[in-house]
């Protein structure tokens, strides 16, 4: 199975370099539930604080200069094409959950391991000329999670300081200093400069296009249509944009300089240090992860549990407890579990570890969280700020959770049940990193906790959600049932420590 397996992504490898992105035809237009009319109060993540940026004093709105940029609004709406009009209805009232979807999208497009090179070793993605095979990134789980994390700091810091400049300046809405102005998306309680949509815009393109440099000319168009839709929607004038342009452009670039220095460039490793991880293991606890790729693959990302995180201290203070020696009453009972759901899965159990895969060519499980909350976000009608703060919490939590995670199995190194129970196989394919603790379980408890506490409403309902999503790694038969609960218990105590943060941001 597993060289029908490695088959399967050769020919997926092949066809990703024609894989295109999917959208939606059109987001929902609504009215803000709030403004949060404070949100410059906010703490920023990176920024020092909400003026860390200047913005300029825009022209007043009984000047010549505004004027005509109001003019040059109502000319446009008496013109739109079908092109235009269909424009402003794909991103929507809230644009930010747009960005979001594109960001997840982009992940899935490159998430692809490299196929093996004719001597049986592996090529390694290169950030320095990504263009040549493979492509750069292989947007596995934890690099996704990284990707959504510094593009939500960058919004959430973005926008902070935006909402700080529009009550500053208060310069109102273009629909509002001119009644001649009919705009094409419904009217909100919001001063206009600088444009929210412009920053979001500008930031999502600069640290999507770090993060998929291949995607710089799409990204570069994506920006513009957004930019766009907002003239033609009638919603800001063109110097609303421009300040708005430049902020989002200079907090990415702020919040891109923490990424150059996070641990990432050291994350992949080398054969010595892969070498050093498994002698390390069989030392201290007689036990070894192996791939069970043919060839055999190097471990993913081994070194990213060395990354800088947001929320926690430090990897030792989640670090959990070793998992149970190999052949214990507890490692026992667990495996008796894999054999026996072997035999008796059912058809719901099935599904259920099929839904959560999130593996190759998807936008991994962080990205499964990102979308629910693309999802609640809409359902709440919230702002741009208020959305971009959701985001930030959600991903700044994901990306802990990968780095913990990743931490604990490059320290424990521990087999995945395919590699020493004789004859098992997974239902799904066998990820090429060790087994303790579970991915799955980790992201899932460390989102469902920090939602949880965002949207009290719905915290039952997605603590069910994470208990599932960690089942289903032990319906699939790539964990053990401990893998799985320590993962949990892990994760829900990150996702702790970022609502310790977002307790005192001044947000809640």
């Amino acid at each position: 199975m597993n060289k029908l397996f490695f088959a399967a992504l050769l020919l997926l490898s092949f066809a990703a370099c024609k894989k295109d992105i999917e959208l939606a035809p059109k987001t929902a237009a609504y009215t803000f539930s709030s403004t949060d009319e404070n949100g410059g109060k906010w703490r920023p993540v990176v920024l020092a604080n909400a003026t860390a940026i200047p913005v300029e004093v825009p022209k007043a709105a009984n000047t010549p200069e505004y004027q005509a940029e109001l003019a040059q609004l109502r000319q446009i709406a008496q013109n739109l094409t079908n092109d235009q009009q269909s424009a402003i209805e794909y991103w929507g009232t809230n644009a930010l959950v747009r960005w979001n979807e594109i960001a997840r999208e982009l992940s899935a497009k490159y998430n692809l391991p490299p196929v093996a090179n004719a001597d049986g070793t592996y090529p390694i993605p290169n950030a320095a000329n990504p263009g040549v095979y493979p492509l750069f990134p292989f947007s596995n789980p934890v690099y996704s999670a990284r990707a959504y994390a510094y593009w939500s700091v960058a919004q959430y810091d973005a926008l902070i300081a935006a909402w700080h400049y529009k009550y500053l300046y208060n310069r109102p809405a273009p629909y509002v200093a001119d009644a001649g102005i009919t705009p094409a998306l419904p009217r909100q309680n919001l001063p206009a400069y600088p444009s929210e949509d412009a920053v979001i815009a500008a930031a999502s393109k600069e640290v999507l296009t770090a993060m998929f440099p291949l995607e710089a000319e799409f990204l570069q168009k994506k920006m513009e249509e957004h930019l766009n839709s907002r003239l033609w929607a009638g919603m800001n004038t063109q110097s609303d944009l421009t300040a708005g342009q430049a902020l989002g452009k200079s907090v990415a670039t702020t919040v891109l300089g923490r990424s150059k220095t996070d641990g990432m460039k050291n994350a992949v490793g080398n054969q010595a240090k892969w070498d050093s991880l498994e002698t390390a293991a069989k030392a201290k606890y007689n036990w070894n992860w192996e791939s069970m790729e043919t060839p055999q693959r190097p471990p993913m990302l081994p070194f990213f549990g060395q990354l800088k995180p947001w929320c926690i201290p430090n990897v030792e203070a989640v670090r959990p407890a070793a998992p149970p020696a190999i052949g214990s009453p507890q490692f026992e009972t667990a495996v008796q579990e894999l054999k026996d759901l072997r035999k008796n899965l059912t058809a719901e159990q099935r599904q259920i570890a099929n839904y959560w895969a999130d593996g190759v060519s998807t936008y991994t499980p962080p990205g499964h969280w990102n979308r629910t909350t693309s999802e609640l976000i809409l359902e709440n009608l919230m702002n741009p700020l208020r959305a971009a703060r959701t985001f930030a919490y959600l991903n700044m939590a994901g990306m802990d959770c990968g780095i913990s995670c990743w931490d604990t199995k490059t320290f424990y190194y521990y087999p995945r049940p395919a590699q020493v129970i004789p004859g098992f196989r997974s239902i799904l394919g066998l990820p090429n990193f060790p087994s303790y603790t579970s991915g799955h379980s980790t992201f899932s408890a460390g989102a469902a906790t920090v939602l949880g506490h965002l949207f009290p409403g719905k915290a039952a309902g997605l603590e069910k959600m994470a208990k599932e999503a960690s089942e289903s790694r032990i319906y699939g038969g790539i964990h053990y049932r401990f893998d799985c609960e320590v993962g949990l218990a892990v994760g829900k105590k990150i996702g702790e420590s970022a609502i310790a943060l977002a307790k005192v941001d001044g947000g809640e």
